[in-house]
């Protein structure tokens, strides 16, 4: 049943315990400490956690001191050899002729614990470790964005902890392979590291943000025995996923590789490793983003893309579990790479859950950076509850079953966040169980309200032309929530070869104020969605399947949805083959979201944010 009410009350953990079953963990004050049991979701407000600091900790601190070694930051650092063919280059060349052969970097803290006593090995692996242009420290000292956090707060819990810096990035040798082949076999190799040493349990999991958040989808790939779980924060499934989306290229697309990624691992001071990095795939990564562009993503070197889409080798050969976490804002990596993947993994067996706020490129316990990266119709409506201070704790127990195989199973709900703050928990997302609302546009429900000639040619770095078509829903007497992945199905002719929709979705109020809730883009190349390229007659009308990136709204009483249809926005660029569309709002273009069953929902709040910003709010 709906249960808004339920964060408000105040209960005695008492009245908490009784609730409790074997899926939950409930804190019992006893004499001594806080006993480990389980509580569900909706309940964690009424727990004692530390909410004024700059990140989140445990409830209760584990009883293992770091284990010291000679450095001032208590880690080791190893290099491990891996094999890589001839083919790849760089070092695998060097080492056919006697030279260094591929290495990868790794440093590892580990928790001082009573002799024969193995412990699992939670790793982050990524390009940015001691690389100047990140301006991020060396390996061997613990990152400030989440390996401090996780050695302060789970290593004395009984976890030991791991860095590693992929191929061509820090003293890792070899080329920048931008998750390319290379890289994946470095990664499995230290996989294979962690999980074989004497002092290890076998178990790794493997966690990250952003690039650190996409090796985990990398390992996954190769099932292998020791790779227990993996938590993704804002991670790739696919190169080519993140860069074009229905075709349409980010700005980015043609530059990611050697401008944005292509200068780590070099050094003015290490020349002779620099040569390593003549590699086919980094000197030729460029070529295929430029063409892939040009193409709309349907490059013609599709096996350069293919062997960096991860999701389908994961969904054959991972036998692991999965913590997705995803910012619905995240501007960097979108969040389709969490929806509908969510589901994909639970479709085929997976043990899965997600949590999705309302942040950006971030972390979800993170108070300050999300105050500073939220504005209106950014997650600035959802702030301060966005701010998740039970995190760390739900990565302890989440970790402490699958890796140390104890404790009762952490609960799998998917948490999402809507954008104007409100949390809740679904089985599945989108919702199996939401009603579906069609507005035709140009009808009574989607009223054409303002218009002008789309298509004008658009050139790079603009944001949008000023050429639009807008449409409104009436004003809603009640609250309206719905959210997942709406689609706008619409008739366009193409006046050329080409051409391009963006749709945005915004709130607006009485006033006439209006905040972004989502966008849509396509090349309609791609106009039957997904990753199909047709070609285009100009002239004859196609059924443009657009599909809007994943969110979760609530549109409030007497506000009103408000519809611009562009030729593109955003940080995206024009299409090569940019030209003018005719839209039909004859009836047959729609418009179709997903009201959310509030009556079947338990929405719930998380512990209060007593951070500085929060409260200044």
């Amino acid at each position: 049943m709906r249960d808004v009410s339920f964060p408000g009350q105040i209960f005695s953990l008492l009245t908490v315990a009784i609730m409790i079953s074997s899926a939950w963990i409930v804190y019992m004050q006893n004499e001594e400490d806080l006993e480990l049991t389980r509580v569900p979701v909706w309940a964690r407000s009424q727990m004692p956690y530390d909410t004024t600091q700059a990140y989140s900790f445990v409830l209760q601190q584990g009883k293992y001191e770091i284990l010291e070694t000679e450095n001032e930051f208590n880690s080791v650092h190893i290099m491990i050899p891996y094999d890589l063919p001839i083919t790849e280059g760089g070092a695998a060349v060097t080492c056919s002729i006697g030279m260094d052969c591929p290495q990868i970097s790794l440093a590892y803290w580990r928790p001082k614990v009573p002799n024969g006593m193995k412990v699992p090995v939670i790793v982050e692996i990524g390009p940015y470790f001691g690389e100047e242009s990140a301006g991020t420290p060396d390996i061997t000292t613990p990152g400030s964005w989440l390996g401090m956090g996780i050695i302060q707060n789970l290593l004395p819990h009984g976890f030991a902890f791991a860095q590693v810096s992929v191929s061509g990035t820090g003293m890792s040798n070899h080329c920048m392979d931008l998750m390319g082949y290379a890289e994946q076999e470095g990664i499995n190799a230290a996989v294979e590291w962690l999980g074989t040493q004497e002092w290890s349990n076998g178990n790794v999991g493997m966690i990250g943000k952003s690039y650190d958040g996409s090796t985990p989808w990398q390992a996954a790939m190769y099932g292998d025995e020791y790779l227990k779980t993996i938590v993704p924060i804002s991670g790739l499934i696919g190169v080519r996923e993140l860069m074009w989306k229905n075709g349409s290229s980010e700005a980015r697309a043609p530059f990611m590789h050697n401008v944005v990624y292509g200068s780590y691992g070099f050094s003015s001071e290490k020349e002779d490793e620099n040569l390593q990095n003549a590699c086919e795939d980094y000197l030729l990564g460029p070529i295929h983003a430029t063409n892939g562009y040009i193409f709309a993503g349907n490059e013609f070197v599709d096996s350069y893309w293919g062997e960096r889409y991860f999701l389908d080798r994961v969904l054959e050969n991972y036998g692991g579990s999965v913590y997705i976490v995803q910012g619905f804002q995240d501007w960097n990596v979108d969040p389709h790479m969490a929806v509908p993947t969510v589901n994909t993994l639970l479709d085929h067996g997976i043990e899965a859950k997600v949590l999705m706020g309302q942040w950006d490129h971030d972390y979800p316990d993170r108070p300050d950076y999300q105050k500073q990266r939220s504005d209106p119709g950014r997650g600035s409506e959802a702030y301060p509850q966005m701010v998740r201070f039970d995190w760390m704790q739900d990565l302890l127990e989440w970790f402490t079953y699958y890796l140390q195989e104890t404790g009762p199973k952490p609960s799998h709900y998917i948490e999402i966040q809507n954008n104007r703050g409100e949390w809740r928990v679904e089985e599945r997302y989108p919702a199996s169980d939401s009603k579906t609302i069609e507005m035709a546009l140009g009808s009574n429900n989607l009223s054409l309200v303002e218009q002008s000639i789309m298509g004008t040619t658009v050139y790079p770095g603009m944001e949008a032309t000023d050429d639009w078509v807008i449409f409104e829903t009436d004003t809603y007497n009640s609250d309206f929530r719905f959210g997942g992945l709406p689609q706008l199905h619409l008739d366009v002719t193409p006046l050329g070869s080409g051409g391009s929709i963006y749709a945005l979705m915004e709130d607006c109020s009485a006033e006439g104020e209006c905040i972004h809730i989502g966008h849509a883009i396509m090349d309609l190349r791609y106009h039957e969605g997904g990753n199909e390229y047709h070609n285009i007659i100009p002239g004859v009308t196609i059924r443009a399947k657009m599909e809007f990136f994943a969110m979760d709204v609530l549109i409030p009483e007497g506000h009103n949805i408000q519809l611009s249809l562009r030729d593109v926005g955003e940080d995206y660029l024009p299409p090569s083959t940019e030209a003018a569309i005719d839209i039909d709002i004859s009836g047959n273009s729609v418009l179709r979201l997903h009201e959310i069953n509030v009556d079947n929902k338990n929405f719930f709040e998380p512990p209060i944010c007593m951070h500085t910003d929060c409260i200044e709010e």
